[in-house]
């Protein structure tokens, strides 16, 4: 029964006297019976396994038994709240008096159910422990898994699988660098591993196109000088300067590679970077070639001039006033022609700033100055580096902040900060606006700080207007 019961019925009785489990039973079956009609006798309950048996524990002292009593019923709750209400009818126990009180009825099923919940936290926090991934780690989990199994070493040095039957093949410096265009499908390089070229590595270059993908620092430039003693080197790519190739996502090592050089149009350079950057302009510039400006010619003491007297000699020429004056003409031609550099540059800075387009700002302030003082009519975007995000109409400033793919940090607008625009900054999470002025606000977010230009450039003054 104690498998099929719904409810449990538990009671605790007292006793005047020293009784016993048999004659709480007994009590129980006698002073019930005919109580509750013949539908609820508990004899016929019992007979039908309604009701299961009747459990008692008890225990006597000091001339007094105190004790429990639970009954299992199979019966829905009303029936079975009568039952229980039936039993605290007894007055008396064997010769004792007593009395006996319902203390609960438990739902069986209720208490299963939290066992089922309790176990299924349990298992819930060891068996999946460490089992939910996200998209992105089932992703990098089963490309962590091919590139493991795709490296393989030739002659004991990483290697991709293609190496050893390739016609060409790519040098690098690291296991890692290996490991990173194997991530991009380039299974044909293989590690130095050190600045050390292995002869291995060096025999397999001779009857191979080579070309050394080096990091764009002095070891990549002191890897390719080895490399070009011992072995062949056919091509040049180097990643930009201070980077590794570890370091580069799939766009740059295919421009790297793309745009890679002849060994022979950098052989003899002291710094292959720059060979390659004067080349390619893949990594950083080379430095400018400078050439001394030759200096205005002078006549010789020696040689005579076109106004000096024929057979004259050149020590009388020198101390002569012709002489003075033709060092004097080439002195003041070297200066207009300097006058006249000076008057093209100049004129150059005046012009560039109309023809070239105005540089970026490089803080908020910077935005202001150039979007609200400029009086350009225009809203613009900034993330939180001061970048320009989006650029448009001061009148399309809430559809460029609602339509924004990427969350602006600020919002620079050439005119007036209404309330819807703030409910949008609000809404899609902009820490500021800076406006030409302010509208009247019914609400203001706290999550947005609003601010006009003055207030910002010109703290005094913008301070006055509030006032105002």
């Amino acid at each position: 029964m104690q498998d099929t019961a719904k409810y449990l019925i538990h009671a605790d009785i007292t006793a005047e006297g020293v009784v016993e489990r048999s004659d709480v039973v007994g009590a129980i079956f006698g002073q019930t019976e005919g109580l509750l009609g013949d539908d609820l006798d508990l004899r016929d309950l019992q007979d039908s396994s309604k009701v299961g048996r009747i459990d008692v524990e008890i225990a006597s002292e000091n001339g007094q038994s105190f004790g429990t009593v639970t009954i299992a019923s199979g019966l829905d709750q009303v029936e079975t709240a009568i039952l229980a209400a039936a039993l605290e009818t007894i007055e008396r126990v064997g010769p004792c008096r007593a009395t006996l009180e319902v203390a609960r009825i438990e739902d069986v099923r209720a208490a299963k159910r939290r066992a089922i919940v309790d176990r299924a936290k349990s298992l819930l926090g060891e068996a999946f422990d460490g089992s939910m991934l996200t998209s992105q780690e089932l992703i990098e989990e089963v490309r962590r898994s091919i590139r493991i199994e795709d490296i393989t070493e030739y002659e004991g040095f990483p290697a991709g699988p293609r190496v050893a039957d390739s016609d060409a093949i790519i040098v690098v410096e690291g296991r890692a660098d290996v490991l990173t265009l194997l991530r991009y499908g380039i299974k044909n390089a293989v590690a130095v591993e050190g600045t050390n070229v292995p002869q291995a590595v060096a025999d397999l270059t001779r009857d191979r196109t080579v070309t050394a993908f080096l990091d764009g620092d002095r070891g990549g430039d002191l890897i390719l000088k080895e490399l070009a003693q011992v072995g062949d080197v056919d091509y040049v790519a180097i990643a930009p300067a201070g980077h590794s190739v570890e370091d580069l996502d799939r766009a740059a090592v295919m421009r790297a590679l793309r745009e890679k050089v002849p060994y022979e149009s950098i052989e003899g350079a002291n710094t292959p970077r720059e060979a390659v950057a004067a080349t390619d302009g893949s990594a950083r510039p080379a430095p400018p070639e400078t050439t001394a400006e030759p200096e205005p010619e002078t006549p010789d003491a020696g040689t005579a001039t076109p106004d000096s007297p024929a057979g004259e000699s050149g020590d009388a020429a020198s101390d002569g006033p012709v002489v003075t004056e033709v060092r004097e003409s080439v002195e003041d031609r070297a200066e207009t022609a300097t006058d006249e550099a000076a008057d093209a540059e100049s004129e150059d800075a005046e012009t560039a700033p109309e023809d070239a387009p105005p540089r970026d700002p490089e803080s908020l302030r910077g935005h202001v100055e150039q979007v609200v003082d400029g009086e350009t009519g225009l809203a613009r975007l900034l993330d939180d580096e001061a970048a320009t995000l989006v650029e448009g109409a001061a009148g399309e400033a809430f559809d460029l902040v609602r339509d924004a793919g990427t969350v602006p940090d600020a919002v620079v607008v050439d005119g007036e900060v209404t309330q819807r625009l703030l409910d949008v900054c609000a809404q899609r999470g902009v820490d500021q606006v800076v406006g030409r002025s302010l509208g009247e606000f019914v609400k203001r977010p706290t999550s947005v700080r609003v601010r006009t230009a003055d207030q910002l450039l010109r703290p005094e003054t913008g301070a006055e207007s509030d006032a105002d």
